[in-house]
């Protein structure tokens, strides 16, 4: 089995890898890793170390400082500034996961939201898609959100709910508004020293990559889409990947050799996980 749809050079050498090739290199971790430059602020993202990546994506439940990975997406109003100081403290790049077009009613700042940028509810997660048209109004918000992150000592942002176009939003959003509302929020994450990275929206994908200095997804190889996210791994830009099904036998084969960094993780997003080996 050769994993790989042709394309060009950088794309077919990383593509040509074999399930056998791949499965020997999971079972081999390296004996020591390229040094990581302490983070900063915004957090950099070194090209040298792309296939080293290990993460963590923790939202409920006590949190694990101990977990052995190098990057932590976590929530900004649950984690606390001693927590992410700890985290700090050992070199761990931390990254502030923020909704930016939808609002739930247990977000403290949700009165901020007028009725007119409110559509419709989603009843799967309680949160309340926004008019993301409405940039003079969203802006403000969206900046105190991205201060909160700064002030705990976080040093980038991952934008969720970015896709409200693609959703039953109860506006009339297409692609191109959607488009110019994630490059303005990447930009104004920028603006104040945090380094900005997707979720989702793989249909974007392709456009956003250079606006954007990472991207997190979700079960890639059980959706077969994994191939979506090479405008972001030919750019030498992480792509932090979770699968919620499977063993890692199965997905890391092909995870590993797209060049993502991928774990197993309950949906609950608790402080469990199983990643990948490195290769």
């Amino acid at each position: 089995m050769v994993i790989g749809l042709g394309g060009q050079p950088a794309r077919a050498v990383r593509r040509a890898l074999s399930a056998g090739l791949v499965l020997a290199l999971l079972a081999t971790v390296a004996a020591c890793r390229i040094d990581l430059p302490p983070p900063g602020a915004p957090t950099s993202w070194p090209t040298t170390y792309i296939r080293q990546w290990q993460w963590q994506w923790q939202l409920h439940g006590v949190l694990d400082p101990a977990v052995e990975a190098d990057v932590f997406v976590l929530d900004p109003v649950t984690t606390t500034s001693t927590q992410t100081a700890e985290l700090r403290s050992q070199d761990r790049r931390l990254v502030c996961q923020v909704y930016v077009g939808s609002v739930h009613p247990d977000d403290p700042d949700e009165s901020r939201y007028p009725p007119e940028v409110r559509g419709t509810t989603a009843a799967r997660t309680g949160r309340t898609w926004l008019d993301v048209r409405r940039w003079d109004t969203l802006r403000p918000v969206l900046a105190d959100r991205f201060r909160l992150c700064r002030g705990k000592g976080f040093g980038a942002v991952m934008l969720a709910d970015a896709d409200g176009y693609d959703q039953h939003s109860g506006f009339p959003l297409d692609f191109d508004h959607q488009l110019q509302f994630n490059r303005r929020v990447a930009a104004l994450a920028r603006s104040l020293d945090l380094s900005p990275g997707l979720l989702g929206d793989l249909p974007q994908v392709e456009a956003l990559a250079p606006d954007f200095d990472f991207a997190v997804n979700e079960e890639c190889v059980r959706l077969r889409q994994c191939d979506k996210l090479l405008p972001f791994a030919d750019a030498d830009k992480p792509v932090f990947h979770v699968e919620y099904t499977g063993t890692v036998t199965d997905f890391c084969v092909t995870s590993v050799g797209y060049g993502f960094a991928s774990i197993r993780k309950n949906r609950a997003l608790d402080s469990w996980r199983l990643p990948c080996p490195l290769p």
